[in-house]
């Protein structure tokens, strides 16, 4: 590996020429997920707890975790007026600006129903049906995620879901962090529950006295939500989840057009979520990737969560290639959560661009935009996952339910199908369903 270390930061400049098929794949993992044991023990023993014992398990785990004394979990109308009141109005503005941009795109998504004759007398429909009671969770350790509320309860709500419940982290004083509260109230969210951590995530897929039991659960987390999020999924009395989760990540692809100062911007963005996060510039042009360490270390003394930035830029990669194809090329191997194509006409490489959560094209598209009031929704695959699974939108809120009808002419046309194929397989009662109908429908006159 040739790389040249950099006077302002500990981040060298890898040429991806110079590496083999081994060494690549180094360079792009991810930082190292590390299994523990213990934890996962714990959060299989808290949902146990939970599903056993209910309210009092969570005023038990609220005290623990969140120092919260709580005689009731459900946010209150007062408690909903007081956080409305709370906001400033230009804040509540762009919230209700951002909720709108979400609805406009969500609903564009959604589906129809559909009819389809395979044969003659073969009716075969899809049916879109929501999913009936679904449960979101929106962090509020470091830094509160109130843009997952319209995320998440938009796509919900658009999908028809008949009830939606939320559940964030009490402060120690038993409160919601309010943005959070005033942004469930203006999604029509009104089932609130001051749970968090995987106590939160037991309870909404397993059902207390209080918080009502979940089909899907959606939302992301720190290390214990992920940990207990997985264990409902494997659960049969659990509930399913949304996409597989991880830390935050965005990879930059840009030429010699793009501003140093912008990308540096960027990838301190993504960087400042968690220590875990990784950040990669791929660039076929050396004085860029100078010029964005530059920047980066010069922008990220000012950040009020620098030493967090720090950290994560421990994971960072500025990688040189050869030409912009290339750089498509290591974009689609490290499938990125978030993908900016920040060159002169992005639209161009767009047809060549699959694996990734979100892309964003240009100069002017930083990734900021989805983070909050773009349209499209901002929970996303990670770590590498982008390959097989897309972000979350109002398909990820619904079902697709399967209705085929035959008449007497149908049964015909692809009953013997079925039963030779059935006793190909070995299924002799499969076979005898068909073969009784036909016999009956040769008796009748």
């Amino acid at each position: 590996m040739n790389a040249l270390p950099n006077p302002c930061t500990s981040t060298p400049i890898i040429e991806w020429s110079d590496l083999d098929e081994r060494a690549r794949d180094a360079v792009l993992a991810r930082p190292a997920q590390l299994a523990d044991p213990a934890r996962s023990d714990a959060v299989r023993a808290i949902i146990a707890d939970v599903r056993a014992r209910g309210d009092d398990a969570l005023r038990e785990y609220s005290a623990r975790f969140d120092r919260a004394s709580l005689t009731r979990f459900a946010v209150s109308e007062a408690e909903f007026d007081a956080a409305l009141a709370s906001l400033k109005p230009e804040l509540r503005g762009a919230i209700e600006r951002a909720i709108e941009r979400i609805e406009t795109f969500h609903r564009a998504q959604r589906g129809k129903d559909l009819i389809c004759h395979t044969a003659r007398g073969v009716r075969c429909e899809q049916l879109l049906r929501p999913i009936d009671t679904v449960g979101l969770y929106a962090p509020a350790g470091t830094a509160p995620l109130p843009s997952t509320v319209w995320m998440l309860a938009v796509p919900a709500r658009v999908a028809g879901c008949r009830q939606i419940v939320l559940a964030t982290p009490p402060r120690s004083d038993g409160s919601a962090d309010p943005t959070i509260l005033a942004a469930a109230r203006l999604c029509g969210v009104d089932q609130v529950f001051k749970i968090g951590g995987a106590q939160a995530i037991a309870a909404l897929a397993c059902g207390t006295q209080s918080v009502p039991r979940c089909a899907k659960l959606f939302g992301p987390g720190n290390a214990w939500v992920t940990a207990a999020k997985l264990e409902v999924a494997a659960d049969p009395q659990g509930a399913a989840v949304d996409l597989p989760a991880g830390p935050s990540e965005v990879l930059v692809i840009a030429d010699e057009a793009a501003d140093p100062d912008f990308i540096a911007a960027d990838l301190l963005a993504q960087a400042e979520h968690g220590s875990d996060s990784q950040v990669l510039l791929v660039s076929p042009n050396a004085d860029l990737l100078d010029g964005v360490a530059h920047a980066i270390a010069r922008q990220v003394t000012s950040l009020p969560r620098n030493a967090i930035a720090r950290e994560a830029l421990a994971h960072a990669r500025l990688i040189r290639v050869a030409d912009l194809a290339q750089a498509i090329a290591v974009s689609e191997r490290y499938a990125p959560e978030h993908l900016i194509v920040n060159v002169r006409d992005p639209r161009r490489w767009l047809p060549r661009l699959s694996n990734a959560g979100s892309i964003f094209l240009g100069a002017w598209s930083p990734e900021t935009v989805g983070d909050y009031c773009a349209g499209p929704n901002h929970v996303l695959p990670t770590l590498g996952f982008a390959r097989a699974f897309g972000g979350v939108g109002v398909d990820s809120f619904m079902r697709r339910v399967y209705v085929q009808e035959l008449n007497a002419d149908g049964l015909r046309e692809v009953g013997p199908d079925a039963a030779l194929l059935a006793r190909a397989e070995g299924l002799e009662a499969h076979a005898r369903a068909v073969d009784l109908r036909l016999a009956a429908l040769d008796r009748a006159p």
